[in-house]
């Protein structure tokens, strides 16, 4: 280009227009930016503001557990012959508590006792009340105490604090419940998310 060459006044307002447009992309990026981030912020406070903490709180207390070595009699409920069974057991009683923290009642209908054993997670329900008691009867030998049952079937009102024993059974060897990686509790509440809780002090062997 050459020295003498004078750029003409439609060259200029070219310049001026582009660095003009070029100042308000930047503008639109930045208002963009803001517009999302406002957007973010918002969502993130909604969706904070309308978390409820859970309905149904709970602790597990103790833990006992008895494991032992089974043979049937050999005879049926009606005194009938039947083969003989052996295998291993381990009674696994725990002393529960629950509270309701939320403004409506809520309906417990299932327990369930979970134990971690080798790669996988072996469960057993809970026995209801009667068969709690029962066992006590079946096994006079458990130096477990006889504590009250908590109740399977249970409405449990706003403010409540529910507190009980249970009892599952596991058939696994007193080695496999000694070798397991961790033992939790499921409460099981009818239109609510379930409950698990994890005992907080070691179970203790009878």
């Amino acid at each position: 280009m050459s020295l003498l060459h004078q750029d003409t006044p439609e060259e200029i307002d070219d310049a001026a227009r582009g660095e003009a447009f070029t100042k308000g992309s930047s503008h639109v990026v930045w208002a963009s930016v803001m517009a999302a981030v406002v957007v973010t912020v918002s969502i993130a406070a909604f969706v904070i503001a309308g978390e409820k903490p859970p309905a149904a709180t709970g602790e597990i207390v103790q833990v006992w557990a008895h494991p032992m070595h089974v043979e049937t009699s050999g005879l049926d409920a009606n005194g009938a012959p039947m083969p003989k069974q052996s295998f291993d057991q381990v009674l696994v009683f725990s002393l529960v508590r629950l509270h309701n923290q939320g403004k409506d009642p809520l309906f417990l209908h299932q327990v369930v006792t979970n134990a971690s054993i080798g790669d996988g997670i072996r469960s057993s329900y809970a026995a209801s009340a009667p068969d709690f008691d029962r066992t006590f009867v079946v096994y006079p030998e458990l130096k477990i105490t006889h504590g009250k049952a908590l109740p399977i079937e249970f409405t449990l009102d706003p403010g409540q604090t529910l507190e009980g024993e249970i009892v599952s059974s596991f058939r696994m060897s007193r080695q496999e419940w000694e070798a397991r990686k961790g033992l939790s509790f499921t409460f099981a509440f009818r239109y609510q998310p379930n409950l698990v809780l994890e005992p907080h002090a070691a179970a203790v062997e009878q």
